[in-house]
């Protein structure tokens, strides 16, 4: 029997290609009518990258993807924190890739509709129910033509923030937990900035700014992916029936007007922004437990985090090849459910926790705390060990450490 898959997302989609390279069959279930290339832009870090090469997908992905070089932190008055390379000029083995998720989304499911034929991917297919059985699972799903019982070996749940398989498990669990900031998310064509692969982060943790390039430089201008953020008053109630609508420029761009930096303007991009949308950073509180009996999550469904580190695309990748891998060891068993879920639970609660304490940006809030009207010398304000002491307990929890990585044999080996 095959393993059921319900959610086409980049988590289901990298699980979908993982099985297939180890012979295990599968068919994915999303709930949306269609799948599109929708979203901004998101950065896939070494680690997962490396996955993604080893899954025969380096060409596509290199050619959709800007190699990341740069990651830098600035003041909100534009002074330099720190930066450090990334990728490839960091010494990893594999690029991070600054990608449109869409466009990544894409290529996993042309790639999967390919490899697995595309009567394997199913759209308009809402998960309701999932039920054990000996020798199997029994899932139950809602379509424009009723509810429809699918038998299969296993069940995993890559069905997102607002995953129906984690509501089955926690039914008291309640919506997603909202930390009072809103991102609002665009992508702009503006001229390049810096070394034209460069990811930068500049203010402090009320008020911040995230851009890096999704294209590369033609005629001096590239597509550049930003993030404005804000915290709002604690009474100030954001529109939970909107969770990803259509951003009004005006509502946060006085709050950045100021930010004309001599390396970038900051609201000459937000202004000729080509579309934004408006999205509450929130997460859930980590999990006591993933597996139960024939199901599992997965990625967003299992682990949504704060997007601080570059880590949510990143971790679903992992958690699919390390769930191949047990697929490998133990069979397409609850067992493999089980190995799997003792790797990846403990981890990906870190990285949630940790996020809630600004992750490796936790260095701009402590410039604007012990300098907020700028500095002569970062040297200072912050010591050079503290800085690297953040960005390299980042890594370790995040599992991207460079000499550790390019050390560690595959995930799923290669023959």
């Amino acid at each position: 029997m095959r393993v059921i898959i319900a959610g086409g997302g980049i988590g289901g989609l990298a699980t979908a290609l993982s099985l297939h390279q180890i012979g295990v069959p599968c068919r994915v279930y999303e709930s949306a009518a269609e799948i599109k290339p929708l979203g901004v832009g998101i950065n896939v870090l070494p680690h997962a990258c490396r996955e993604l090469i080893e899954l025969g997908l380096g060409d596509r992905l290199a050619a959709i993807g800007v190699p990341t070089s740069e990651l830098a932190y600035y003041t909100k008055r534009g002074q330099k924190i720190w930066s450090e390379p990334r990728g490839l000029a960091a010494g990893y083995h594999w690029p991070q890739y600054s990608i449109h998720r869409g466009e990544l989304q894409q290529l996993l499911l042309d790639t999967a509709r390919e490899r697995l034929g595309a009567e394997n991917i199913l759209t308009g297919h809402h998960f309701v129910d999932a039920v054990d059985k000996n020798d199997g699972v029994s899932v139950t799903f809602r379509t424009n033509g009723g509810e429809q019982k699918v038998d299969g070996a296993l069940l995993i749940g890559a069905d997102g923030i607002h995953s129906a398989l984690r509501q089955k498990f926690y039914p008291d669990e309640g919506p997603p937990i909202w930390n009072g900031r809103i991102l609002w998310r665009g992508v702009t064509e503006g001229a390049s900035y810096l070394t034209g692969r460069s990811m930068i982060m500049a203010g402090h943790q009320s008020l911040k700014f995230v851009c890096y390039p999704i294209s590369e430089p033609k005629n001096g201008k590239q597509t550049i992916n930003w993030i404005a953020e804000s915290v709002l008053p604690p009474d100030h109630q954001w529109r939970r029936e909107d969770y990803n609508r259509r951003a009004v420029l005006e509502e946060f761009l006085p709050l950045f007007e100021s930010w004309r930096f001599d390396w970038l303007d900051v609201p000459q991009l937000i202004r000729n922004a080509l579309y934004a949308y408006e999205y509450p950073m929130v997460d859930r509180d980590p999990l006591p437990r993933w597996t139960h009996g024939r199901a599992t999550l997965l990625g967003d469904a299992a682990h949504p985090m704060y997007p601080i580190g570059s880590n949510g695309a990143s971790q679903a990748i992992l958690d699919a090849r390390v769930l191949a891998r047990e697929f490998r060891a133990h069979g397409v068993t609850p067992e493999a459910l089980e190995a799997y879920e003792a790797e990846r639970r403990p981890s990906t609660s870190q990285i949630v926790l940790l996020n809630r304490q600004n992750g490796p940006e936790q260095v701009m809030q402590l410039v604007e705390e012990r300098a907020p009207q700028g500095f002569t010398t970062i040297d200072d304000v912050l010591s050079r060990s503290e800085l690297e002491d953040v960005a390299a307990n980042y890594k370790r929890v995040a599992g991207f450490q460079v000499d550790a990585l390019n050390a560690r044999p595959p995930i799923v080996p290669l023959t």
